[in-house]
Formats: C-alpha cells, structure tokens, sequence
C-alpha cells in the first residue's frame, strides 16, 4: 500500500490574479517597444537608401556604368538595405557599433559579389568591375557614417535605444547606469533603477536617475522593454521571489567582469551551464602580423598624400616662432621600448620653462595638469597655428612615418611620456606594454583628451582586451569625425 503526500495546495486564481496584470504591461511594453523600433527602421532605413543611392550614381560616373545598367540606381540600394535589414541591422536593440560595422562590411561584401556576378554573366568589361569594387567601397563608408549621423539624430530625440530599467541599486548598478548613459550609443537607455523590499534609497542612485519603484511598479511603466540585472544570482533570486518570471521582454544580465573580455564573447551550452568563449586575440602572432599587414597597406598611401600638407605646415610654423619646425620627444613604446615619436612643433622653443612659471604661480592650472596632464589654457601653445593644428590633430600626422617604421601601429593606446605612464599601477603599465601604441585610439575617438587617468585606463584596457581588426576598422573610420570636429583635442 502506497501513501501519497499532498503538498500545500496552489491556489490556481491567485496566481493568475498576480500574473494577469504583468502580462498586460509586458504586452503593453513589447507594442511600445515595436512602435519606437518602426521609427528607427524607418530613418535607418532612409538612410541607408540615399547613402547607398549617393554611392551607385558617383561610382557609376567615375568609371562609366554599374552592373544593371539603368537599374542601379534603383536595385543597388534596394539589395543592400534587404541585405542590412537580414543581418539586424534595423532591429533597434544592439548591436555595437563595432559589432555593426563587421555586419555592414560582410553585407557589402555579399552584395558587391553578387554584382560581380551578374555583371559577369552580361559579359562585364574591365570599367564595369572597377565600377562595381568603386561604389562598394563607397557604399560601406558613406553607410558608416550615414548611420553615425543618423543614430545622432535618435540619440537626441530618444528613440536609439531600448528603455532599460536597472535591476538593483548596489555599485554594479550605479557604474552600469554610468556606463550607459555615458555611451547612448550601445542602445540601451537607461529609464530609472528597480529596488527590491530590503534595499534602501541611495541618493547617489537617485542623483543619476529615477527611482522606478519595486519589479512590478517598473512593469507598470508600460515602456520598459528591456531589464537588466546584475548578476546571475540576483536573477535567480529575483526569480525565486516571484510567481513568473521578470515582466519585460528582454533581460539581460551584467556580469560585473572588467578583466575579462565583453566584445566578440561567444556563448557556450555546457550542459545545463552557461559558458563564455573568451579569446585574446591581440596576443596572438598571426593577428599581429594582419595588423602590421593592414598598417603598412595605409600607411604609405596616407604618408605620400599628406606629405605637402607637413611642408606647408612646417612653414607656417616657422613663420610664427623661428626654429625648428617638427621636434621628437621619447614615448614609452611596446615591451617598455622608448620610441622617438616625431611631431609638428605646436610649442614655444622654450615650452619647459613656460609651463613651469605657469604651474608655479597657478593652483587651479597645477591641479588640472596633475589630472589630465594637459591644460585648457596652456601657455606653450603658439598663437593661431599651434592651436589649429592641435585642435586638428594635424601635428601628429609625422608620426606616419614612425608607424612606417614599425614603432607605431594606425590604432593602439596612444604612445605616453614616461611620467604620464608612471602615473597608472604597474598592472596597467603592464598590460598597455603588450600591445603596440597607436597613432590613434579608442579613447581618442570617445571622450579623447577630456577624459581623465580613470577614463584612459577604462579604454585603452577596454581596446586590449577586446581587440578585433573589426574594432580597428571602427577606430580609424570614428577618427575623421573626432578630427573634424576637434571635439576634446586641446
């Protein structure tokens, strides 16, 4: 005879009676959520159209036709915006930019293929081709910064990026809300923090954003589509906590890991587990020598056309303060290697002793000196010149020809003078050496020379351990603008 044990009995009605309004705030959040995406697609969409629109007709003019004849001004742009649109690229959630631009570069990739295909078929002459190779070219770096423009312009009026709600207000949550709102780009916007029973306010927390209440206040909200927890074990017990599972249509768990590899990271089923895939791609030799392959193909090209533009500048220079037009200063380089990396002089002749005088009877300028190592008002600079092409970032164009020498690679953490490096742990000092320094970097490109000590290590540690040529490409095309608009260079 069997004895069977009854368990406490479950009142079906009061779980769905709990469950029921969740689910009609998690709908609610996902029709919220199609409506802001419709917007994205519709200005991505647009344009990618008219980039790749700009891209057929002047590539079709330079070497006298496309491969559809008539049509390409209308099928090219249709096959690549089809092409985009299949690798997520109008999904409005992700991915990075990084990630974006390999997904763009691959679609370009297969649509110029099946061009060279079509046109081989109608018996394609040598214009045709290079027509074809010209407007791919031209389609994937008009596209890049269409997008760039045209997230901008989503960024501003709210749409780029998925309301988030932050799981949790301990110091994950406070630096993940940091991170997030610092870099509007990632697609993921920050609406307020969710706070469990036991938790307390932190005006820290509430200095940077809203206080959205418990898990099901924040559900209520109607437009959170994405929630973000910080730890594998805050969701378990988040989930043990409650009747169903987190009211949003995504979560997503940030696993507090700044040593560890986050671009590029490939997930794993192991079992019942979940694994992470983590590579260190910029140690490998191979990589290494694609990187130098990739410098030496650009490099050159770039140094014989920016050649006048050094003389014409290293003349000016001498007009204003005669002397010496370019001057070398020692960096630190790979392996602790110093380096002698050439630049335009910017500077007085007697830079040194102006720049003591200055610190020696100015407290404020003396402190931001200490933190930056750079100055607002720097009384080195020479009049007009030195501030233009500081601001240009044109005196650093000679140090092309220390990246063809081998001491530089075209991205890298930039090259520092030894007492800036010795201002960073000897961890970091480390870890930096291992890499070749660049003739720019990903923090050049952010919050470039406005970021402090923190900020630099933050992102040049970031670069390292998340190298990929993908990141490289996305460097050297994010550079242009950044020069462009002078935006931190001082």
């Amino acid at each position: 005879m069997s004895t069977t044990v009854a368990g406490p009995e479950v009142d079906a009605s009061a779980v769905h009676a709990l469950i029921q309004p969740e689910r009609k705030a998690f709908d609610t959040a996902v029709t919220a959520g199609f409506v802001r995406r419709g917007k994205v697609i519709v200005v991505l969409l647009a344009t990618d159209a008219a980039a790749a629109t700009i891209a057929v007709v002047a590539g079709s003019t330079l070497t006298g036709g496309g491969p559809f004849g008539g049509l390409d001004v209308v099928a090219l742009p249709i096959l690549a915006c089809l092409s985009f649109a299949a690798a997520g690229l109008y999904g409005g959630y992700g991915p990075s930019p990084a990630e974006r631009l390999r997904l763009r570069t691959y679609c370009v990739l297969a649509v110029t293929a099946a061009s060279l295909v079509f046109a081989a078929g109608l018996g394609a002459t040598a214009g045709t081709v290079a027509g074809i190779a010209l407007i791919g070219l031209l389609l994937l770096v008009l596209g890049f910064y269409a997008e760039v423009a045209a997230r901008g312009f989503l960024i501003r009026r709210g749409l780029w990026g998925a309301k988030t709600a932050i799981v949790g207000m301990d110091a994950c949550s406070l630096a993940l809300a940091d991170a997030l709102l610092a870099q509007p780009e990632l697609g993921l916007n920050p609406a307020g923090f969710v706070i469990g029973s036991e938790e307390t306010f932190d005006s820290r927390a509430q200095a940077k954003l809203p206080i959205l209440g418990s898990i099901e206040d924040a559900a209520r909200h109607g437009d959170i589509e994405v929630a973000i927890v910080c730890s594998c074990v805050d969701l378990v017990l988040n989930d043990l906590a409650r009747p169903g599972p987190l009211p949003f249509p995504r979560v997503v768990v940030a696993q507090q890991a700044p040593d560890l590899q986050s671009l590029w990271t490939q997930t794993r089923t192991l079992g019942s587990v979940l694994g992470l895939e983590l590579r260190r791609d910029l140690y490998r030799r191979h990589n290494l020598r694609i990187k130098r392959c990739v410098d030496t193909l650009l490099t050159w090209p770039a140094f014989l056309l920016a050649a006048p533009l050094i003389a014409g500048l290293a003349i000016a220079i001498k007009f204003v303060d005669p002397g010496p037009a370019f001057y070398v200063q020692q960096r630190v380089g790979r392996n602790g290697k110093p380096i002698q990396v050439l630049k335009l002089r910017s500077m007085f002749i007697d830079a040194e002793r102006r720049l003591q005088d200055h610190l020696a009877a100015d407290a404020q300028a003396r402190s931001e000196w200490q933190r930056f190592f750079k100055l607002s008002r720097d009384p080195r600079i020479l009049p007009s010149i030195g501030n233009f092409i500081r601001r240009t970032s044109l005196d650093e164009l000679p140090q092309l020809w220390n990246v063809v020498r081998g001491e530089l690679s075209l991205v890298g953490p930039r090259p520092f003078p030894s007492y800036h490096t010795a201002s960073f742990d000897t961890g970091f000092q480390a870890l930096r050496q291992t890499v070749p320094p660049g003739l720019t970097g990903l923090w050049q490109v952010s919050s470039r020379s406005d970021g402090d000590l923190a900020v630099q290590k933050s992102q040049d540690s970031f670069y390292i351990r998340n190298w990929s040529i993908w990141l490289d490409f996305y460097i050297l095309l994010a550079t242009v603008p950044a020069v462009i608009s002078g935006s931190g260079a001082r």
